[in-house]
């Protein structure tokens, strides 16, 4: 079983910045791969960005150049920057982790974060 516990969510002013995290426990060795999903009110989850253990990326086009993903493999954490935010980006977050990128990309992880709520005020 593998835990992931999100946080840094919240309210930001539309041009503003969010970070998240998603710190991951238990048997983690073969998550290779793990990201972000968001979902807004009414809507289906979809990907924002994906990383794998070696910094292998993946990114929504609504999102490039606005919001970065990383990774701490020795704390096994991944990591949302989110920079010029927009009204259009509040949705629940969801951190995601799969032994594969193609697990993470196609919306189909093994693990699911609680979620997280990110608001943005225009």
């Amino acid at each position: 079983q593998v835990q992931l516990v999100e946080s840094g969510g919240g309210l930001a002013q539309a041009g503003g910045s969010l970070r998240l995290s998603c710190a991951a426990s238990g048997s983690i060795s073969s998550m290779n791969a793990m990201g972000w999903y968001r979902q807004a009110p009414g809507q289906g989850r979809d990907l924002v960005a994906a990383i794998t253990r070696g910094g292998t990326t993946r990114y929504a086009d609504s999102v490039k150049g606005r919001f970065t993903i990383s990774r701490d493999n020795a704390k096994n954490t991944v990591y949302l920057q989110m920079n010029s935010l927009k009204p259009e980006d509040t949705a629940v977050f969801y951190c995601a982790a799969d032994p594969t990128l193609l697990g993470v990309v196609r919306g189909l992880p093994a693990y699911w974060g609680q979620g997280n709520q990110v608001t943005v005020s225009s």
